[in-house]
């Protein structure tokens, strides 16, 4: 059996006897202590109500449903019978832009589902602050967000039961088609995934990991206070809260992802979980990049972690024909023999181009000649590269350009991204070369060419293999949290170790910005082997 946030107990009672008077309660209680429950478990007045008649009717035999509080064991449902293969949970990941679910099988880990949907809280602004702004000491507003960040997590749970509803009917029509006969144990399976088409709501737990202001919203908390100073943000901790307390259709608690600071949320403390960086001998670098860049360096022995923003052009904001990484939007960029060659998401009509498109194109258009170190187009090397609207700009697709302007923002957010790694190991007082990882989470790290983004100067030029896609570290840390509540104390571990740095506070961060926004550095020493890839590059356009 895992150790995880919620279990499930068949109980045989024994009968009531003028030799054995316990109460109900009582004889739940003593039960589950022989069972192995250790931990006290409390039962609530809605649970006592249902005693009578469901103990005479099930004639004594039940299951109980556990869900952990913080402190103990709280039981949230009584059913008749022995339903313990049924015991599900969910694992949240709540992004500012889109929200991820998976529901798990909690008596093997099994994940049966995972799917997405963009978070409702757009409809304010795609920017976090738009949202902000939107409901600051408005109370009727901040309810809006608020039931907007719940119908996101909702509206996940039904893309869930709907999956599993289809799966169940294409597999029952899949063998009537093959002319299979239903035996007893069939018709047991079937039923028993007539269940499972509803086990988002009868899933006894929630882990939910988002940043500071997601999780603000989410309680329905004014979230001004994380982008004002002093920065002390309302809550950092809520921990454990009744699924019902926050409308989340589920029958137990919910748990929110802990966070550091105003800038590190539970997304990061997440991801710490799922990578085990605190756990290691080897010193390892955590980046979450997108609009925020959140770090985190260290190892078994200490922590260090900041976070500052990066800036909207690596999600495709602020880039005149940027997009999210959705069908239409160029996601990869070559240039050979003068010819820009691209692949489009979905294999459609190019509409935009996206964050891990940007970083092709801007390497590429670098390695080429066609912009300098300073990413400035050079319009005679292509024909490709005109003027338009007072602007020079380079057509990437048909009808589709990348301008000047565009390239400088693009320069900015990537020096930011820079210079808080470089702080980050300056802090530590390490060199990149002890780094024996360097972890890159996000949909934005799981997407971009390690080869772009080292050449444009976004990653330290070092060992490809050391360079490791993280992919949603944030989901992945809550389902290892749903499946094993030992982590409750990894969590406190890594909050009391982690060490926070001000990058606002740091008197040259401005002065290393500037250095970064050489392509890919102004000292040319620390990116070997794009100079080496550069040459080479140019040798064959002679050629």
């Amino acid at each position: 059996m895992m150790n995880g946030l919620s279990q499930k107990r068949y109980l045989e009672l024994p009968l009531p006897t003028e030799d054995d008077p316990r109460s109900d309660q009582q004889r739940i209680l003593d039960s589950l202590a022989a069972a192995g429950v250790e931990e006290r478990v409390h039962i609530p007045v809605h649970i006592l109500r249902e005693l009578y008649p469901l103990l005479d009717n099930a004639k004594w035999k039940i299951t109980v449903s556990l869900a952990w509080n913080g402190d103990n064991w709280e039981m949230v449902e009584i059913e008749e019978g022995d339903t313990t293969a049924q015991h599900y949970g969910l694992a949240v990941d709540l992004g500012s832009t889109t929200v991820v679910a998976k529901l798990l099988d909690c008596n093997s880990g099994e994940i049966l589902k995972e799917v997405s949907c963009f978070n409702k809280q757009i409809q304010w602004g795609t920017d976090i602050l738009s949202r902000i702004f939107y409901c600051k000491d408005n109370r009727e507003k901040l309810e809006e967000v608020r039931r907007a960040t719940v119908e996101s997590i909702c509206e996940c749970m039904d893309k869930l039961d709907a999956s599993l509803e289809m799966q169940g009917t294409s597999s029952e029509q899949k063998a009537e088609n093959n002319g299979v006969s239903e035996s007893g144990d069939d018709r047991g399976a079937k039923n028993a995934a007539k269940k499972a088409r509803t086990i988002s709501q009868s899933a006894l737990f929630m882990v939910i990991a988002g940043n500071t202001t997601m999780i603000h919203f989410l309680l329905g908390m004014d979230a001004f206070c994380v982008f004002y100073t002093p920065h002390a943000v309302h809550a950092d901790r809520p921990g454990f809260l009744l699924a019902r307390d926050l409308d989340i259709p589920l029958k137990g608690y919910v748990y929110c992802y802990p966070a550091k600071s105003n800038y590190l949320g539970g997304d990061i403390i997440s991801g710490m979980i799922d990578t085990e960086l605190y756990k290691k001998n080897e010193i390892s670098v955590f980046f979450d990049i997108g609009t925020n860049g959140e770090l985190v360096i260290g190892n078994k022995e200490f922590l260090l972690c900041g976070a500052g923003a990066a800036g909207p052009a690596l999600e495709g904001g602020v880039v005149r024909t940027g997009m999210r990484a959705d069908i239409g939007a160029v996601d990869e960029v070559k240039i050979r023999d003068g010819n820009i060659f691209v692949h489009v998401i979905g294999n459609s009509a190019p509409q935009g181009i996206c964050g891990s498109g940007i970083i092709d194109l801007i390497a590429e258009l670098f390695l080429e000649g066609w912009i300098d170190i300073r990413g400035k187009l050079s319009p005679e090397k292509s024909p490709l590269i005109q003027e338009r609207d007072n602007q020079l700009c380079v057509e990437y697709a048909p009808g589709l350009y990348f301008y000047q302007k565009d390239i400088d923002e693009f320069i900015r957010t990537k020096s930011a991204a820079h210079t808080m790694v470089e702080i980050m190991l300056r802090e530590s007082g390490l060199d990149l070369n002890q780094a024996d990882r360097f972890y890159v989470a996000g949909a934005f790290g799981k997407h971009v060419s390690k080869e772009s983004a080292i050449t444009i100067g976004m990653y330290p030029d070092m060992d490809r293999d050391h360079i490791i896609n993280a992919g949603n570290s944030s989901l992945e840390g809550a389902q290892k949290l749903l499946l094993n509540r030992s982590l409750l104390t990894d969590i406190d571990q890594i909050l009391e170790e982690m060490v926070y740095i001000q990058f606002a506070e740091v008197e040259d961060f401005l002065e290393l910005m500037v250095a970064a926004q050489a392509l890919p550095h102004t000292d040319y020493k620390r990116y070997p082997t794009v100079m080496e890839k550069l040459k080479e590059r140019q040798k064959d356009i002679k050629l």
